[in-house]
């Protein structure tokens, strides 16, 4: 029975790689669809920027619909959206057809960002819960590599093949949408809505052994304490800070630049001289790189903490970053240095805020409040992301590369003192201790972060 948890997990994770691959994908593309629709700096912005759009209405708008019709419905929707996004972005005669079609591809993404680790939070086990829903967060990673090699591959066949780098991701969406027809639904949103022996049978066949009629129980038991929840205000104290640090948490992430660097590293190669082969050879490098240290983040968040990580990555992302923007404002961009800066850029960012972001967001509000505290902190992650993108060609058609990586440099310096200041360790403890630290630092900006093992949701 096992292996059916797995195969559940796997299928519902493939929207996690669909996300990382429509994220990806333009970073190759961008280059080509710019000179066919002869696209200004700020319209090439602006077609970027689009999708992340529909991020933040995707996940604003995915809670009240996967509640009324259940996360299995909403992932089909979410499939759909995404083969709609690839073959219209593929097909596209004009600029709007290609825009709207990257908008619904970015609904599709908001909508999995809520939804893919939700479910799977949903279904494992409370004592696989953790390793299964951070495969949410793997599968991200390694679809953002599948789309840059994708890339490569296609461009290997001669330059300007960008419909089909689009195309080649319809294939992937079609076996989603397929395989989600032979997974069951979530547990918790049949209990919900009251349909207790459809809730039984689902329970017994990802969860065998479990006693059901208890984990009935507790999952009745946390859904009155959701619906105590609603009449709080996150604008009173103590949850009014853990909003306002939940949004500099999902700020400072964007303001790394790791974003510009997935949707923009082909660009900013060619910027520096390098070929077209040879920039989308060295996207796929930085992919790898990323995926890499994704598990090697894993692997270590447990053993030495949180904030260590981040401290990790927030002394070695500015050391990168500053070499990296110096070259470009001295004009020394010949040879792979540039590329050596990138790849130790990512290996930080991967092994620390990568590793951590998503797992502080879903985690560091107490339980009656974590859904609504959650999905503004994930708002905050796409407003920022909408702005580096849309801003980004703009700012190096009149600043410069160097000089748009050396204001990431100050931001990811800045960080080191968000992190010692707004966050403690409280690495193994159960999500009740932690709700009594928030509780009792009413009066202070400190929020715990809590250890995976006790995770509801991980993206």
């Amino acid at each position: 029975m096992k292996r059916y948890l797995y195969f559940v997990t796997f299928v519902a994770a493939l929207g996690g790689l669909l996300f990382g691959f429509e994220t990806g994908v333009i970073n190759g593309t961008i280059y080509y669809v710019a000179q066919y629709f002869n696209l200004s700096a700020g319209m090439k912005g602006f077609v970027v920027s689009t999708a992340l759009i529909g991020c933040i209405v995707g996940a604003l708008g995915i809670g009240v619909p996967g509640d009324r019709y259940g996360r299995r419905t909403m992932l089909k929707v979410m499939a759909v959206f995404f083969l709609l996004s690839m073959i219209g972005t593929g097909l596209a005669p004009n600029i709007w057809v290609f825009v709207i079609a990257r908008f619904i591809g970015g609904i599709a993404v908001g909508g999995a960002s809520v939804i893919v680790p939700m479910y799977i939070s949903e279904v494992s086990p409370p004592d696989k819960r953790g390793r299964l829903v951070a495969t949410n967060q793997f599968s991200i990673v390694l679809g953002i590599l599948v789309a840059f090699l994708s890339n490569y591959i296609i461009n290997s066949f001669g330059e300007g093949n960008w419909r089909w780098m689009f195309l080649a991701g319809a294939i992937p969406s079609g076996i989603f949408f397929f395989l989600l027809f032979f997974i069951v639904r979530s547990p918790r949103w049949l209990v919900k809505v009251g349909r207790l022996d459809e809730a039984r049978s689902a329970i017994k066949r990802v969860n065998p052994g479990v006693n059901i009629e208890e984990m009935i129980k507790s999952i009745k038991e946390s859904l009155e304490e959701e619906s105590l929840g609603h009449t709080i205000s996150l604008l009173r104290k103590p949850y009014f800070r853990l909003v306002i640090i939940g949004i500099g948490i999902g700020m400072f992430n964007q303001l790394s630049g790791i974003n510009i660097i997935n949707y923009y590293s082909s660009d900013i190669f060619r910027t520096a001289g390098f070929s077209a082969e040879s920039s989308m050879y060295q996207s796929v490098l930085i992919g790898v790189t990323n995926l890499l240290f994704t598990i090697v983040g894993m692997s270590l968040i447990d053993k030495f903490g949180r904030k260590f990580l981040l401290y990790i990555g927030a002394i070695g992302m500015p050391v990168t970053l500053g070499l990296f923007s110096l070259a470009y404002i001295t004009g020394h961009t010949n040879g792979y240095l540039l590329l050596v800066y990138l790849l130790c850029f990512i290996a930080f960012f991967a092994v620390s805020q990568g590793t951590v972001i998503w797992v502080m967001l879903s985690e560091m509000f107490p339980t009656m409040v974590r859904a609504r505290g959650s999905a503004l902190g994930s708002f905050s992650h796409w407003f920022f992301n909408f702005f580096n993108a849309l801003l980004f060609p703009i700012t190096v058609a009149n600043f410069g590369v160097g000089y748009v990586f050396l204001f990431f440099f100050a931001c990811t310096l800045l960080s080191i003192f968000f992190y010692k200041f707004a966050l403690i360790e409280t690495k193994g403890k159960s999500l009740e201790e932690i709700e009594k630290l928030v509780l009792r630092h009413k009066e202070s900006i400190i929020i715990p972060i809590k250890g995976r093992e006790n995770s509801a949701s991980n993206i």
